[in-house]
Order: C-alpha cells, then sequence, then structure tokens
C-alpha cells in the first residue's frame, strides 16, 4: 500500500466544532476518532493519521469512510455491553490448527493467514499480545537436522545404560568387524573407584563472537582481521570428576588418542565414560581400541543430534566471554585465548 495515499475528507464539522469535542471528551474511542478526522482536516495521509492514534491503515479506511457518509453519528457505532472480539471461540481453535499445522511463523506472516483466512486485521502491537493470549511461543528455533530421530534421547540412555554393563562379555567400545586382538586395559589402569561422566567435543575456539547483539552510538559495524586459526580445542565437560581442556594440533584419531589419555591422567583409578559425536576420529577402530585400553567407555550420540551434548552451550559461552578479552593480531597471540579456555572449562 503507498504511505502517500491522501483520502478526501468531508468537512462535516468545522476544526472549531472538532476542537470543542475533544476538549469535552472523556471517551478514549470518541477521542481516538476526533484526533484521526482532525489529522486528515489538516492533510495528513490515511496511513499517517491512522498510526498517531495506534491504528492500521485498513482502520483508517474504515473510519474515514463511515465518516464520509454520515459524519460523527457513523463514525462512532453502539458499543454498549463491549465490542465482541473479532475471532470467536471456535475461529480461535481454527487458527491454532493452522498455526501447528505450517509452524513456525513471523509475524506478518500469521498476519497475512487471519487477513486471508477470517478477513480480520489487527493492529500489529495488538497482534503480539493476541499471540501471547494464544499461548504461542516467541523465540529463536532450534535447527532439527532432517536426519535426526524422533527417538534420540532413549537411543542415547539406553547407550549410557549398556555402557554401565560390567557383565558384558565384549569390550564395550568394540565392535564386530573390528580386530581381536588389542582390546586389553593397560596394566596400570584402575576403574573400580566409581565413574567419572562427561561430554567429549571438538570446538574452533575464536576471540570474536558470531551473535551477540552490540550496542553501537554510530556506524554498527566492525572490522576482524582476516586471522584463519587452524588449531582445535578438544573439551571434556566432566559431570563427575575433571574436565580437561586440550588444544591439538589437529582432530586426526592419534591426537584424539592423546587427548583421551590427558583426560585418563586428569582422572586415575575411576572408570570414564564420555558422551561424543560421530565424528570419524571419534568412531574409527583406533580410538575406541585406545580408549578401552584407558579404562574408557565411549558413549556416542545418536545420528544428527548435537543439542543432547550440553558442552555445546559451554563452547558458546567461552566465545562469547573471550570475545571481548582479546585482540588478536596473529596467530601467535592465539596462547592467550587458549589460556583463557583452560582456565573457565
Amino acid at each position: 500500500m503507498s504511505g502517500d495515499r491522501h483520502k478526501e475528507i468531508v468537512r462535516h464539522l468545522s476544526e472549531d466544532d472538532l476542537d470543542r469535542l475533544l476538549a469535552e471528551s472523556t471517551d478514549e474511542k470518541m477521542t481516538q476518532r476526533l484526533i484521526f478526522i482532525k489529522r486528515l482536516y489538516k492533510g495528513a495521509t490515511l496511513e499517517d493519521a491512522a498510526d498517531d492514534v495506534g491504528k492500521s491503515s485498513p482502520t483508517g479506511t474504515r473510519w474515514a469512510r463511515r465518516w464520509n457518509q454520515g459524519g460523527l453519528g457513523h463514525l462512532m457505532p453502539n458499543f454498549g455491553g463491549g465490542r465482541p472480539p473479532k475471532l470467536g471461540d471456535e475461529e480461535r481453535d481454527e487458527l491454532l490448527e493452522l498455526l501447528r499445522a505450517g509452524q513456525p511463523w513471523k509475524k506478518q506472516e500469521i498476519q497475512h493467514l487471519i487477513n486471508q483466512e477470517f478477513d480480520v486485521e489487527f493492529h500489529p502491537v495488538y497482534l503480539t499480545v493476541f499471540l501471547d493470549e494464544l499461548g504461542l511461543s516467541y523465540a529463536i528455533p532450534r535447527t532439527k537436522r532432517p536426519s535426526r530421530l524422533d527417538n534420540a534421547e532413549e537411543i542415547l540412555d539406553k547407550r549410557v545404560d549398556d555402557a554401565f554393563d560390567e557383565e558384558e562379555a565384549v569390550p564395550h567400545n568394540k565392535r564386530a568387524r573390528d580386530d581381536e586382538e588389542g582390546w586389553v586395559v593397560d596394566e596400570d589402569i584402575c576403574t573400580d573407584g566409581g565413574t567419572v561422566i562427561g561430554f567429549l567435543d571438538a570446538s574452533h575456539p575464536q576471540p570474536w563472537d558470531n551473535s551477540q547483539r552490540l550496542y553501537t552510538v554510530d556506524d554498527p559495524h566492525i572490522t576482524r582481521p582476516l586471522v584463519k586459526l587452524n588449531e582445535p580445542a578438544v573439551g571434556f565437560y566432566a559431570l563427575t570428576g575433571e574436565s580437561v581442556l586440550s588444544f591439538p594440533s589437529d582432530q586426526t584419531k592419534e591426537e584424539i588418542c592423546l587427548c583421551l589419555e590427558q583426560i585418563r591422567e586428569q582422572n586415575p583409578d575411576k572408570g570414564i565414560l564420555p558422551v561424543l559425536d560421530n565424528f570419524s576420529s571419534h568412531v574409527c577402530e583406533y580410538t575406541r581400541k585406545r580408549a578401552h585400553q584407558l579404562g574408557i567407555y565411549l558413549v556416542f550420540l545418536p545420528v544428527a543430534s548435537p543439542g543432547l551434548n550440553p558442552i555445546e552451550q559451554v563452547w558458546k559461552s567461552l566465545k562469547w566471554e573471550a570475545s571481548p578479552l582479546i585482540v588478536l593480531k596473529s596467530s601467535s597471540e592465539y596462547t592467550s585465548c587458549n589460556f583463557y579456555c583452560k582456565q573457565n572449562l
């Protein structure tokens, strides 16, 4: 709709009469309509006049048409008993079903849907209140991968239970086609002092946060140095026991196993049960066998279920906290970021 649309308005009353009625009015609805008509008298567009009193453009068009047809009498309908809601209970239930079938929605899309299906126009301000009354949630939706299983949580629970099964004849980390040799726990490993449970994941900590909103006075842009960092971070976020943060040179199976050895060093005399994703260097036979030798029982997340690993939120928090503290001029200064992460995991 054009933003400069003017409406020819019939002057049923003089401006002095409008001013007098405004001064005498004690009714909010009457006051809104009189202000709207006065703004049109002054040459305002329909859109601007409606916006001045907190109404939508279609409402302004309807008011102007009523005024032209019969003046104040037509503009002020009988509000006795209260105005009925634009959508009744049955229509609200129908709207909820439509919203449920097509979710998620943008507010503008819901406004268009209500207009198309029910021929009703809500003011943008009231639409927010209306959707809240319907019980709709308003939040950033979490990404759900198409390949994620509906029972991912149940699968993870079962895998954790299996890892605690000490009577299992076959080593927990071993799979059917694996080599038969080497599946023996190292002689110096003791696992009868309890169990350390935690979450393992790899990330690339960076000194620049990519999503945090920032306050600016002038130009809302920042310049970031084009520095590429290849050094990953591998974190073990322990629910019981000691958390460990490592910085391997890469994410090969050999480096991942060195990280497992560090976790074992920090958590001696206990069984270790890390939950981790299905990255190739995590699930390969080399890593699973070395983990078994260290008395570490790997529990892999179901496919496409990173949200079940709470260390993802730890990485996010660390990056957010580190971003304003570090000015990275060269890759050699990256150690300061590493130190900060070590102190806060």
